[in-house]
């Protein structure tokens, strides 16, 4: 088992994959009374075109199979719901799908191993029927329009649109009530047989345990033996333009939401560039800015501005959203701000300060089981190392981040998306 140690947040990762091709990765914490474990493969919503090994012919899912199949994960032969049972022995268990990864998880101060062993028979047994599908089509349909309903999530669903023309993240990740009229079993166990293969998944361990003694027990309960060639995915050309600049809709709301995207490309060194971009996001726009308190005083921002940056191996962008009576005129003075700082540079004492914080703010990740899991499986499935954002750290300086600023908030590859009232 290798051992990767970071001095800075006193912590050990130990790491080791598998015969059958899984990582798993186990984080100890001594004297910490609650257990989280988290697995899945690398296979989410914008994995819809592949070609599988032996065969020539392209295979094109509906939009939604990945979330789909999450959802039909806990339902077993004999009729019970793996979910029930791990509510029932008092586990904590949930899954979810991503863009690129779906997770499968749970967390328990008691009964760890009664849960474990629930949560490796549903893992590795899928149980779908031409029944169960059609059952589970109504009930997905529901949450569709539910959030179609969701101000929140069309602003943001929205923004994809305008920056991406082809991607699948342009999609809902659950896909339409249409698109998932078409999902069948066979779709299902295609999808469970070439991607579920350990070779394409991971596993996440963090509580008080003894690494050696945790991963016997997860190779005691492994099933799949084989290490298995993965389908070769197929993802449509993307411009690096964007694809439209402005959407606006009406919904029922109180106040208009925003959102401005920023379109970026994935290059070399992702994680330095990450810092870079959350440095630079709380600078201009965060909290303790100028700008924050100008919008507030004014009323013109109604609370906080949420800053993100969202990468994988296929796409990367920032979102800035928020509420406000006037969306358009917290569009042009971010604009007026990013032309300013682009130049005149970063005020020292603000990117100093706001750098502390971003490290403040890893360091505490590290307090919960539950943000260090999703941490290190979402990164892994990046090829990168969640150790890696506190090592890179120093290495952004002000003029590093200033070349960020110029390249990424280019106004030409940005995006508006806003949701007003009806009225």
């Amino acid at each position: 088992m290798n051992i990767i140690e970071n001095d800075k947040v006193k912590e050990k990762l130990y790491i080791e994959k598998l015969e059958n091709g899984l990582t798993v990765m186990i984080l100890p914490r001594k004297n910490v009374r609650k257990k989280y474990i988290i697995c899945g493969p690398n296979f989410g919503s914008i994995d819809n075109n592949f070609i599988i090994p032996g065969q020539e012919k392209e295979t094109v899912l509906p939009d939604g199979v990945a979330h789909f199949l999450e959802h039909k994960m806990f339902e077993q032969k004999s009729g019970v719901n793996s979910l029930d049972t791990l509510t029932a022995i008092g586990v904590n268990a949930n899954a979810y799908t991503t863009n690129d990864h779906t997770a499968y998880l749970y967390e328990a101060t008691d009964n760890f191993y009664d849960a474990l062993d629930e949560y490796m028979d549903y893992i590795q047994n899928p149980y779908y029927t031409d029944e169960n599908v059609e059952k589970e089509k109504g009930i997905i349909a529901q949450e569709i329009k539910m959030y179609e309903d969701y101000p929140e999530w069309q602003v943001y669903l929205n923004a994809l649109k305008c920056m991406y023309k082809n991607l699948p993240i342009r999609l809902d990740i659950a896909g339409t009530v249409e698109s998932i009229s078409g999902i069948t079993k066979e779709m299902l166990y295609d999808c469970y047989n070439n991607f579920y293969t350990p070779a394409n998944m991971a596993m996440v361990i963090c509580g008080d345990f003894e690494p050696e003694q945790i991963l016997e027990e997860i190779k005691r309960r492994i099933t799949i033996k084989e290490n298995k060639e993965l389908p070769k995915r197929i993802y449509p050309k993307e411009p690096i333009e964007i694809n439209e600049k402005e959407k606006t809709v009406k919904m029922e709301l109180s106040n208009p939401m925003f959102a401005i995207g920023f379109k970026d490309k994935v290059e070399d060194n992702m994680i330095k560039k990450h810092i870079a971009i959350e440095i630079i996001l709380n600078t201009l726009f965060g909290k303790s800015s100028k700008l924050y308190k100008e919008l507030t005083d004014n009323n013109t921002l109604l609370g906080t501005l949420d800053l993100e940056y969202e990468y994988s191996k296929q796409y990367a962008f920032i979102l800035i959203t928020g509420v406000s009576r006037e969306p358009k005129k917290v569009y042009e003075r971010i604009n007026k701000e990013i032309e300013e700082a682009i130049k005149n540079g970063l005020n020292e004492e603000d990117f100093e300060r706001n750098k502390k914080k971003i490290y403040g703010d890893y360091i505490t990740e590290y307090n919960s089981v539950e943000e260090i899991s999703k941490m290190f499986i979402s990164d892994f499935f990046k090829g990168e190392n969640s150790f890696d954002y506190l090592e890179e750290y120093n290495n952004v300086t002000k003029e590093y981040a200033e070349s960020i600023l110029k390249e990424v908030l280019d106004l030409n590859k940005e995006v508006l998306s806003i949701v007003e009232g009806n009225d």
